[in-house]
């Protein structure tokens, strides 16, 4: 066996001993979320979605299958990322204001019955923080994925926001975990809103 082949074989077994350690964590968590979700949707409301840093392309890839499709061939469902938009997060940005990337975004299309999925590696980033306080602000239901316990964000969440927080497993294994509990999420939302059963 090459040492490449060795290697994989080693992030393999890592990676499912993190899916193992997390199943058990979120399983009872991600039906909560994935049923607000869907109360929003039905209330014919929208999901807003950002994450920071890495956790952006996170947030994109749940648009993208909220908007075409995941496994269930449906229409298009209104999730909207509010970090795909180079040139507003550019404008925004401006005079040092990052950390008002997606909070004004929030103040200017976000109402009372949305939700926001808020996705983040470690907690305490300006940009959530702000973007939290602004959905309280405006009613919306926060859903957060995090990547570590006992964070800022944490310190902010009101009693009917749902909290799915990852075990400390490493950036590496965040990534991977997200995108595990991503999936899992869609398809949730998939079949309670189109399931014939």
């Amino acid at each position: 066996m090459s040492d490449t082949e060795q290697r994989f074989n080693q992030h393999i077994a890592s990676h499912m001993e993190c899916i193992g350690e997390t199943a058990s964590i979120v399983a009872p968590v991600l039906g909560q979320a994935a049923g607000a979700i869907v109360e929003t949707l039905l209330s014919e409301r929208q999901v807003l979605v950002c994450g920071s840093g890495k956790a952006n392309a996170f947030a994109q890839y749940f648009a993208s299958c909220m908007l075409a499709y995941h496994e269930t061939e449906r229409p298009a469902l209104p999730v909207l990322n509010l970090g795909a938009d180079a040139t507003t997060l550019a404008a925004i940005g401006l005079n040092n204001r990052i950390q008002e990337v997606f909070s004004r975004q929030i103040q200017a299309l976000g109402h009372e019955g949305d939700s926001l999925l808020l996705l983040t590696d470690d907690g305490n980033r300006s940009s959530l923080i702000q973007a939290l306080q602004a959905a309280h602000d405006r009613g919306i239901r926060v859903i957060a994925i995090t990547g570590r316990s006992e964070t800022d964000i944490h310190a902010l969440f009101h009693e009917d926001d749902i909290d799915i927080t990852l075990p400390d497993v490493g950036a590496a294994c965040t990534a991977e975990l997200m995108v595990v509990i991503l999936n899992a999420l869609c398809s949730e939302i998939e079949a309670h809103l189109f399931s014939d059963g």
